[in-house]
């Protein structure tokens, strides 16, 4: 390999891994969002050249980290009017918290402000204190990329105009922002647990690093019966990373080596879903943790307590009456009910409309018309989702399936 290819792969890595973690450490000294993001870019296209020429260094991230934050810094000193042009400003901690000194948390909490519309914040935490690339956030809120892209860009204007400072938010405003933080870091580890688009399945750095900040707004906020619910779901579900794969070929869980699951992970995810129930009204985090957990803990897949999900789902769908959760819990009605019964309800998510260009509803579907028998039905649902499916692994477990009803 020539040192131009190992600095270009060790960059691409570098953004994929680091990039969030850098920006939210320039934004420290920037004190401004689309200065700090301009000036991570440019330590990016510092790093294919300088690392091209004298090697990758053992510390990619460190390095990235301290590019972007010079390049900062020559800014503001060219600028001689920094208080006034860069609204931005670091404050001091008050109240801090265990995990309160961690810039990607400050950054999540930024994003989380709740000045902003409710998506807006959710969209911008994954662009900007996530990493997560703006066509997979848009395709994760079923809307345009270009749509995506100028919701993110009035979110961060907003930001500067309201002089939003970058700091720890008080205890007593946590509360107005962590759902919108709960929702983004769900979002970043479903991007990773199963990648919207590319050759591999998962994108393991991306989910790891979710879980991460997860257990950081568990720390900080111990007393949430949500926050714990979220690290529980993140943990049943990254629990699975190792078996969902065979050789790059999608296993479905009925087919996966539960030997090569993380029991560590699932024995700390089932202790705190039962602490996080303990609580009462349990919320939409709690929930899917606690059907999570279900999975993980069954010893083998014939063992699945289905009744239990399905209750579960009901009351999943009570305090989240979302279309994406009516469609999961038809798999457990199929499960307990039978394919037909699922089916019907199916089709009517598909007349309701709001998940058109979901993936896995038509894949929901050509399951279910497998499963009973109607090949061709399930041939023509197969197509549907190939059409709107960009992972390569997800696509070739469509194929698998569609050459079968053939």
């Amino acid at each position: 390999m020539s040192d131009a290819d190992a600095a270009r792969r060790a960059v691409e890595g570098a953004h994929r891994r680091e990039w969030a973690t850098v920006l939210a450490a320039t934004v420290r000294v920037a004190r401004d969002l689309d200065l700090a993001e301009e000036c991570v870019q440019d330590a990016y296209v510092a790093a294919l050249a300088e690392w091209t020429r004298d090697g990758v260094p053992g510390r990619p991230g460190a390095w990235l980290t301290t590019a972007a934050r010079h390049n900062a810094l020559d800014v503001l000193r060219r600028a001689r009017t920094l208080r006034s042009k860069l609204p931005l400003l670091v404050e001091p901690e008050r109240d801090a918290a265990p995990g309160a000194g961690d810039d990607r948390l400050r950054l999540v909490f930024l994003c989380c402000h709740p000045a902003l519309a409710v998506e807006a914040r959710v969209a911008l935490t994954l662009r900007l204190a996530c990493g997560v690339a703006t066509p997979d956030i848009a395709r994760a809120f079923l809307v345009p990329e270009a749509t995506m892209a100028a919701r993110i860009t009035r979110a961060k204007k907003k930001i500067a105009k309201a002089g939003i400072p970058f700091r720890m938010p008080a205890a007593h405003e946590l509360p107005d922002r962590l759902d919108a933080a709960l929702t983004a870091i769900h979002l970043q580890f479903t991007t990773g647990h199963t990648a919207p688009t590319g050759a591999t399945l998962t994108r393991d750095d991306v989910a790891g690093r979710a879980v991460d900040l997860a257990r950081m707004l568990h720390a900080l906020m111990p007393d949430e019966s949500e926050a714990r619910g979220l690290l529980a779901l993140l943990l049943a579900g990254h629990a699975r990373r190792a078996a969902r794969t065979a050789d790059g070929r999608l296993l479905p869980l009925e087919e996966q080596d539960r030997s090569a699951w993380d029991q560590e992970s699932i024995a700390e995810a089932d202790a705190l879903v039962v602490s996080a129930l303990r609580s009462g009204n349990p919320g939409r985090f709690t929930l899917q943790a606690a059907i999570a957990t279900l999975h993980a803990t069954a010893p083998a897949y014939a063992d699945t307590d289905w009744d239990q999900i399905l209750v579960l789902y009901d009351a999943l769908l009570r305090v989240w009456p979302s279309p994406v959760v009516a469609l999961n819990r038809a798999v457990a009605v199929a499960m307990v009910g039978g394919p037909p019964a699922a089916l019907a309800e199916v089709e009517a998510l598909e007349r309701d409309g709001r998940l058109a260009g979901y993936r896995y509803l038509p894949a929901v579907k050509a399951d279910l018309l497998r499963r009973m028998g109607r090949a061709r039905d399930a041939a023509d649902a197969y197509e549907r989702a190939l059409a709107l499916t960009a992972n390569e692994a997800e696509r070739a477990f469509l194929l698998r399936r569609l050459a079968e009803t053939k």
